[in-house]
Formats: C-alpha cells, structure tokens, sequence
C-alpha cells in the first residue's frame, strides 16, 4: 500500500471509523451501539467532560470493571487528561479497577451501620466466605469490599450487591442473602 493510500479514507475504512483509538488499533474500543450512545450522551451535556460518569458506567457495564486503557479512552472522548479521568475512578468506590468475582458486596462500616452491627456482619461475610475485605472468592462469586458509606443509613447495617442495598441485615439475613446468590449462579450454570 502507497503511503498516500493510508492517510485517505476512501482506499482504508479503518481511517473513516469514528473512534480514533481503534483508527490506532487499540485494543479497547467502544462498540458502534456504545457509540451511539456516546454521541447521545455528548449531546444532552454542556461540555464533554459533564458525560464522563456515564460513559465509565458504560465501560463497567461491559467489561466487569475499568481497565486502564479503558480510563484513556475515556478521558480522550470526553476531552480531559486521563490523570483526570483516572482522579474520577479512583475516587468513586462504585468503580472497580480490577476484575473480580461475579457479584460485588459492599459493606458499610460508617458510624450509622457500625452502631447497628456492621462489624459483626462483616465477621459473618469473612467466615462464609472465606476471605477478607479486597478480597475475591475462590470460586469467583464474591467480591467483598468495606467502604466508608454507602448513603443508607435507614437501613442499617446494609450491604450492597452490585447495584442493590440490602439492609437491615442480621446473620440470617445474610445468610439467606447469599444462599439465594449461590442457588442462582448454581441454576444459571456459573458455579
């Protein structure tokens, strides 16, 4: 191919697609239907920036989590330094930068939660599950992450499930919680 031919459109497809990231190859890139998200999304905000809570849900949504790459695709669509979508990342618990297990539980263990028996419900999630806070199952069903509030305090103590609060919660609670988590993965074939 003549280097002319790279730089127009008409003679490479890969030079008419969108995203400038997959024109570079990259690895991670938005899919079409994202997209048109996107571009629906860039279009109801002021400034590009204001989409970039949005668009990282997207990016959990897909993947699990955000990866790194993830945070620079990001931050270029939106038209920031990735040091300030990274500083968006890493300041939302409900962010997850590394892969984890199948279903995220947060405890709160803040003042309103403590006083109505988070830690011992935190001892409850560390014995049946075998592991501790940042830590994943063996069986990769369970991530379980302490966090500072989860902004439920009239349903304390209160864990929340991927997107769902749950509280208030006793032993029992939890353990009925959990066995119905398990009995579904065990239907749905992922343990």
């Amino acid at each position: 191919m003549q280097p002319f031919e790279r730089s127009d459109p008409a003679h490479d497809p890969t030079l008419r697609d969108p995203c400038p990231l997959r024109r570079l190859g990259h690895p991670l890139a938005f899919s079409a239907e994202e997209e048109d998200r996107i571009e629906r999304l860039l279009s109801r905000y002021p400034t590009r920036e204001a989409a970039i809570l949005p668009m990282l849900w997207m990016i959990q949504d897909r993947h699990g989590w955000i990866p790194e790459e993830a945070v620079s695709l990001v931050a270029e669509r939106c038209g920031v330094p990735p040091s300030h979508a990274y500083g968006v990342v890493s300041f939302y618990t409900m962010f997850r930068r590394e892969p984890g297990g199948r279903h995220q539980l947060q405890i709160c263990t803040n003042l309103s939660c403590q006083l109505m028996g988070a830690e011992h419900l935190l001892d409850c999630l560390r014995r049946r599950l075998g592991i501790g806070p940042g830590e994943t199952a063996a069986d990769g069903l369970f991530t379980l992450n302490e966090v500072e509030c989860l902004a439920a305090c009239e349903m304390a103590p209160v864990v929340q499930v991927d997107d769902e609060f749950h509280g208030p919660l006793d032993d029992r609670g939890l353990g009925e919680l959990l066995d119905g988590l398990r009995a579904r993965a065990a239907k749905e074939g992922r343990i």
